[in-house]
């Protein structure tokens, strides 16, 4: 284990996150310094009104050797030296370490948000080196962020600050998968709690109208898996989509169908007749051992015969989720996933990158079974790059998540016209997000005078039976959210 110990929790999120970039795997703890650090610590003395911090690293069992640095600023404003402070604590890690981080001292989300601040403040000439030397962004991820940026900025302009997407969470699935942290209860154990989940739903979109007025850019509908209902039972919520929210209308329907096993001809059929014009079929991997050991009760015969029924159904944009690093897989894996999923040809792929979420099986399963991937993360994720330009799709958005495999990111590319926009909406936070079902949270995006930007948000329970009997409530916090006038 590696403690953390500091005497100013201004420092704690970023020495945190870092940390756990530069030793993946490795169980970590924060604290108040105490008296004695013992072995494998992080120290972080720091003096906010000098501007001075001093780092002392006291090594163990996963620290190799002791080290000790100083950072001292004296004329820098409060914001300038923790950014400074930042930069140094990367800096030494690196140093400590003899590695770099592809995103450099970035910890964020949402990189691409700032690239394109940026870009919007001082132009595209000079930028790669100016990440790199200001944020320790490897040049290779500065250009492919740049790309995306300018990519996304021409998808967005007809959506930044106006109007509202609409997004529906449907929390069923026919399993958990080892690694999800999402919303999820199995479909089976939980199908005579469907009907009154529906009606709540249908409850939420009336009241939807009412709040809103207008009708939103996209629609989607995720989970969970939403095609884990029975084809009566999302006929009934493609209907309600229809009736409150001229679904077929907007300019994308997505439906994440996700899971193989939830698909058969009668659902494409279903969701083709209500005008649903963007689906997922996400294998994740095409790796039939894998499959089984992460809980996915299907085989890859099941994806591609459900790809083909897609297909047959007349759906021209599809999506595949895929992800990288998941347990026992090595290059070879990945390189023949990726190379299965070009042969059926998406009309997009979303590649993600393992990210172990404290509330998924994962993380027990490795604290059973030890590390799950010896693998080079950043060649996969180039040789992802390759395969959906081979495809001729471009990266189109990107985000990244806390203890990501390899410290990178998640990407999605599409062939031209078959771009995720809603993906990109509530990324990039410039459009409202009105999110009905449990364990959703909408967001409203106001731009207030044309400048400034104010994003505030409400969530509804994750509890189901608690969303159940307190829809009421639910709704009027959307209506706080959303009621006022500007």
């Amino acid at each position: 284990m590696i403690t953390i110990e500091y005497n100013d929790e201004a420092f704690e999120y970023d020495a945190y996150a870092l940390c756990r970039s530069f030793y993946p795997g490795e169980e970590t703890e924060q604290r108040f310094m105490g008296e004695d650090a013992g072995c494998d610590s992080i120290r972080i003395f720091s003096d906010m009104e000098k501007r001075f911090v001093k780092l002392v690293i006291k090594a163990g069992e996963v620290l190799d050797h002791d080290f000790e640095r100083e950072l001292s600023c004296p004329d820098a404003d409060e914001r300038e030296f923790k950014w400074k402070w930042k930069l140094f604590f990367y800096d030494c890690m690196s140093e400590y370490t003899g590695r770099t981080l592809p995103w450099g001292a970035l910890t964020g989300v949402r990189p691409i948000k700032l690239i394109g601040g940026i870009m919007n403040e001082q132009g595209r000439e000079g930028l790669e080196d100016f990440l790199n030397d200001e944020y320790r962004v490897s040049r290779k991820k500065a250009e492919l962020g740049i790309r995306i940026s300018k990519n996304e900025s021409a998808l967005l302009k007809p959506y930044e600050y106006k109007g509202h997407s609409l997004y529906i969470g449907i929390p069923f699935c026919p399993s958990r998968c080892l690694y999800c942290s999402f919303l999820s209860y199995d479909y089976g154990k939980m199908k005579k709690h469907v009907a009154e989940y529906l009606e709540c739903v249908e409850k939420e979109l009336k009241a939807y109208v009412e709040i809103m007025g207008e009708k939103p850019s996209t629609v989607y509908i995720g989970g969970g898996t939403p095609t884990a209902l029975n084809a009566a039972e999302l006929d009934e919520l493609l209907s309600m989509a229809e009736e409150y929210a001229d679904a077929a209308n907007t300019d994308e329907f997505t439906v994440e169908a996700g899971r193989p096993d939830s698909l058969d001809d009668e659902k494409f059929r279903v969701m083709k007749a209500h005008g649903v014009s963007r689906i997922s079929v996400n294998p994740q991997t095409f790796k039939e051992d894998t499959l089984e050991l992460i809980g996915r009760k299907h085989s890859v015969a099941d994806v591609e015969k459900a790809f083909v029924a897609a297909r047959e159904a007349g759906f021209d944009n599809i999506n595949m989720d895929l992800i990288l690093g998941l347990p026992g897989e090595n290059a070879e894996d990945v390189r023949r996933t990726l190379d299965r999923a070009a042969e059926l040809n998406p009309d997009s792929l979303t590649v993600h990158s393992l990210a172990l979420k404290r509330s998924s099986k994962m993380t027990q399963w490795i604290a059973e079974h030890g590390a799950i991937s010896g693998m080079d993360h950043d060649a996969a994720m180039e040789y992802a790059l390759k395969t959906a330009e081979s495809l001729k799709m471009e990266p189109y958005y990107l985000y990244r998540q806390k203890n990501i495999a390899g410290a990178l990111e998640n990407t999605g590319f599409a062939a031209e016209g078959k771009y995720g926009i809603y993906n990109i909406l509530i990324m990039e936070e410039v459009q409202s997000i009105y999110a009905i079902g449990a364990g959703t949270v909408s967001k409203r995006v106001n731009q207030g005078d044309g400048s400034a930007v104010e994003i505030t948000r409400c969530d509804t329970h994750k509890d189901l039976s608690l969303y159940l009997s307190d829809i009421q409530a639910m709704i009027e916090r959307k209506r706080r959210l959303f009621g006022a006038t500007d």
